[in-house]
C-alpha cells in the first residue's frame, strides 16, 4: 500500500538520536509521540493565537521503526476548528540518513483546546467567508461547536 507523502511543509523536522533510542537502535515511540504533540502545538497555537493545550489524541498504530539516524518529518494540519476546541491531523514519515525514500511512521490526531490567561477555556476566532463579500473576502467570526 502506497502513501502520499503530503505536499505542505513539515511542521517540524527532527534527526532520532541515540538517546531516543532503545538497545536494539529503535526510537522509543513515546519520543516519537512527543513529536507529533510539539508539531500540533505550534499549528494550534497558531490558529488559536494564543496558549493551546493538548486534552486528547486518539489511538496511533505504528507502520514501521525509525532508526537512530533517521530525519523524522512531522505534519499536521487543521482538521476540525470547534467553539474552544481544535482537531489536528498529524503524520510522522521517515528517512534513512543517506536515502530519499520516504516512509509514513505513524498517524493520529490531537485534540487543542484555546485558553486564556487564567488557564481557562476560551473561543477559537476563525476566517470564514462573509454572504456580503463573497468568496474574496473574509471576515472574523467565532464558531461554535
Amino acid at each position: 500500500m502506497a502513501e502520499t507523502r503530503p505536499t505542505s511543509q513539515p511542521a517540524i523536522r527532527v534527526s532520532a538520536m541515540p538517546a531516543d533510542a532503545n538497545a536494539y537502535g529503535d526510537i522509543f515511540g513515546g519520543w516519537l509521540i512527543g513529536q507529533m504533540d510539539l508539531a500540533a502545538g505550534l499549528v494550534a497555537a497558531r490558529k488559536a493565537k494564543g496558549r493551546a493545550v493538548t486534552i486528547a489524541m486518539d489511538g496511533m498504530q505504528f507502520h514501521a521503526p525509525v532508526h537512530v539516524g533517521d530525519e523524522v518529518s512531522v505534519y499536521a494540519e487543521i482538521a476540525r476548528v470547534g467553539r474552544t476546541s481544535m482537531t489536528i491531523a498529524v503524520e510522522a514519515w521517515r528517512r534513512g540518513r543517506h536515502g530519499e525514500e520516504m516512509e509514513k511512521v505513524t498517524e493520529a490526531s490531537f485534540v487543542f483546546v484555546a485558553i486564556d490567561a487564567q488557564r481557562k477555556p476560551r473561543a477559537v476566532e476563525v476566517l470564514s467567508p462573509s454572504p456580503l463579500e463573497g468568496e474574496g473576502g473574509a471576515h472574523r467570526e467565532v464558531v461554535g461547536g
